[in-house]
């Protein structure tokens, strides 16, 4: 059965999701508290896998949260702190939890995190986890060859990462990810829209609009420290010049965030190949709404929307 998630883009319809950080705690009031301002904005929401290396609610239980709040969820699994034994246990976890969408990831190395000496996995590296991934959902067999006498039903998607160098490479990087068994792609957060729309000028070369439908990452800029921190200190985004003395001449830099993020939505939507959104508003959820509803995005599409599913 497929998740929403498929159905939506699938369709053609433009998609907007969502990405929740769990929490560094066990409260899942926060979970719920996200999810309430996110829902009816958004057709699904992910769930971050310890983000920035940082130990945080498991993925696969704050799934399990928004789902039984009535929205559909997207984790996000990674091969840092799971050898290949522990990756496929969690992935029949998930999915007879009734969770139909797994991004594969490699994830932060630990020295970036709050724990430094922390001994990173790795067993897999992010191709073999996605080729794993969809062997087990597509040809029901686990990474050894065993058979799975009742196989995951998962939507499988990967990330890429257009703004990091070499430039010429990402697109090719994404090419394998399809030919490993991504079905969709959702990318670094985007400021810099020139480079964004010369990869997908050359992804489009390479024929991939019709195997991966590729999402592309939007962070609202909160403040002027967010701005400065991620032009000189988050690897891998690229926050142009003209930005950061944006948000660094506003009178009100949340607005100016929210005017920048809704620029670039709109200049992204024109580029051939993008098929949605996807929104990660750092600590700042409730702009989700904001956002969806400004880039007029809404309402979402529902025809055919099942309600997600959860084992009890």
């Amino acid at each position: 059965m497929s998740s929403h998630l498929q159905r939506v883009l699938e369709s053609g319809a433009f998609v907007l999701t969502a990405e929740i950080g769990p929490p560094m705690s066990a409260d899942a009031e926060v979970v719920r508290r996200h999810v309430a301002a996110m829902r009816g904005s958004v057709d699904a929401i992910n769930l971050t896998d310890n983000q920035t290396a940082m130990v945080r609610m498991s993925s696969i239980a704050a799934a399990t949260i928004v789902q039984a709040e009535g929205v559909e969820a997207v984790v996000q699994m990674t091969v840092r702190d799971r050898n290949r034994i522990g990756l496929q246990s969690d992935l029949l976890g998930l999915a007879a939890l009734g969770i139909r969408n797994v991004v594969c990831m490699s994830g932060d190395h630990p020295c970036n995190g709050n724990h430094a000496m922390a001994k990173p996995v790795y067993d897999l590296d992010s191709l073999t986890w996605l080729q794993t991934a969809s062997r087990m959902t597509v040809d029901g067999l686990f990474f050894n060859g065993d058979p799975i006498k009742v196989p995951p039903a998962l939507f499988v998607g990967a990330v890429e990462n257009p703004f990091a160098p070499p430039y010429d490479y990402r697109p090719v990087r994404m090419q394998k990810k399809a030919d490993a068994g991504a079905r969709f792609i959702q990318t670094q957060c985007t400021f810099d829209v020139a480079r964004l729309r010369a990869f997908m000028a050359r992804a489009g070369d390479l024929g991939l609009f019709d195997r991966v439908k590729v999402m592309v990452g939007i962070t609202p800029l909160k403040s002027v420290k967010m701005a400065e921190r991620m032009y000189g200190d988050v690897p891998g985004v690229a926050l142009p010049d003209a930005l950061l003395r944006r948000m660094q001449g506003a009178a009100d830099a949340e607005a100016e965030g929210i005017a920048i993020a809704l620029e670039t939505i709109e200049q992204v939507r024109a580029i051939p190949g993008v098929a949605g959104i996807h929104l990660m508003p750092v600590f700042w959820e409730k702009v989700v709404p904001v956002i969806a509803e400004r880039a007029g995005l809404l309402p979402r599409p529902q025809a055919a929307a099942e309600a997600p599913a959860v084992s009890e």
